[in-house]
């Protein structure tokens, strides 16, 4: 029988998920649809995008969700992502990029598509009757931009606005001028690590393992004054520099004034973390792979490239592999027949129960 996800509002009564949920293929294959495809997703840059006749084909959550995207720019400078399936076999309509097209059109059989998705032409269909109609274009999927316009998400199903989502990080942040925030791809990596993908977020969300396993990380920031603050469908971990350590130079109008914040971490249900640092931001992407698998990656907006090796902002390359030898080191052990579920700690996991109360509600509707 599959454990029911009963997560309560009182962080002080709370227990967390069941150690079932995080190798579970039901919950796995049920969290596609209930929480992958009604979230934002994090689809890219739109300094990719520049150009009037762009075309970005894009496989939105690879490895879970798996759904064929196409990003254009049509040449009246819209932009468009449209399902990249062609509305008369099933075939990928754009398999590669391109800077100057004028069109979208299927190389199987030859059926033509605007960039803004509308159906335009086919070969041999002469005498079908009905054709053509609405199911011949191809499907407009929502999509948002963010970040002075320059960061692209994408939903199939979007549960929530893009901006009731990330208001609270623009309300907060949006004084930095992220238009001159570069990708750094030489910095860029990928992960792989042997556990559910919850369990990853599960360790994000709280600074009390910092002590324990950071020790790098523990000599940047100030652990008494670490913090977090909850919203709708996102969280911060505030971190507040050590003495002598890389800070922000905060405008007198930040709600944070005055004190001397070495990082903002931002996590936005249900797996994205925006960890934004002196020298600029560090977007984390995690897909799921499996119950057991799961891709991680980092990918750096470098913004001051002068603070690049001090502070919070860091040796991440070394944080994240501490990071993930706990994590898998938690997967074997919620494998065991002695643990089910523990508890939160009032102080310091408010963002795991957070996060468990959110997966509730979308998994089965809980309040």
């Amino acid at each position: 029988m599959k454990p029911k996800l009963d997560v309560a509002a009182d962080i002080a009564e709370a227990s967390t998920l069941p150690a079932a949920f995080y190798k579970s293929q039901e919950f796995y294959e049920a969290s596609k649809d209930k929480v992958f495809a009604r979230s934002w997703q994090w689809a890219g840059d739109t300094d990719e995008l520049k150009a009037p006749g762009t075309v970005k084909p894009l496989t939105l959550l690879e490895g879970c969700l798996d759904e064929p995207l196409v990003i254009t720019r049509d040449y009246d400078d819209r932009l468009h992502v449209l399902s990249n399936v062609c509305t008369h076999r099933g075939m990928l309509v754009a398999e590669s990029g391109d800077q100057n097209a004028r069109y979208l059109r299927c190389r199987y059989h030859g059926r033509r598509f605007g960039m803004d998705g509308c159906f335009q032409a086919m070969p041999e269909f002469d005498g079908v009757k009905g054709f053509p109609s609405e199911k011949d274009h191809l499907p407009r999927i929502p999509f948002g931009l963010w970040g002075q316009d320059k960061w692209l998400f994408v939903s199939l199903e979007p549960r929530h606005a893009l901006e009731e989502v990330l208001r609270p990080i623009e309300d907060r942040v949006g004084w930095m001028p992220f238009r001159q925030f570069y990708f750094d791809p030489g910095r860029a990596r990928d992960y792989l690590v042997r556990a559910n993908w919850v369990l990853y977020c599960d360790n994000y969300l709280e600074g009390f393992h910092i002590p324990y396993i950071h020790a790098s990380l523990n000599s940047a920031i100030d652990y008494g004054s670490y913090t977090s603050e909850l919203y709708g469908w996102c969280n911060l971990q505030l971190g507040i520099a050590a003495d002598g350590e890389a800070a922000f130079e905060l405008p007198k109008d930040s709600p944070d004034y005055g004190k001397r914040v070495g990082a903002y971490y931002y996590w936005v249900f249900p797996n994205l973390m925006l960890n934004f640092y002196p020298w600029g931001l560090s977007v984390n992407v995690v897909r799921p792979l499996g119950p057991e698998l799961t891709k991680v990656s980092f990918l750096p907006y470098v913004w001051d490239a002068g603070k690049l090796e001090q502070g919070a902002g860091a040796a991440l390359d070394r944080v994240e592999r501490e990071d993930e030898v706990v994590v898998e080191a938690v997967q074997k052990g919620v494998k065991s027949r002695f643990y089910d579920r523990g508890r939160f700690s009032v102080k310091r996991e408010q963002g795991v129960h957070h996060f468990h109360r959110l997966l509730a509600q979308a998994l089965e509707g809980g309040a």
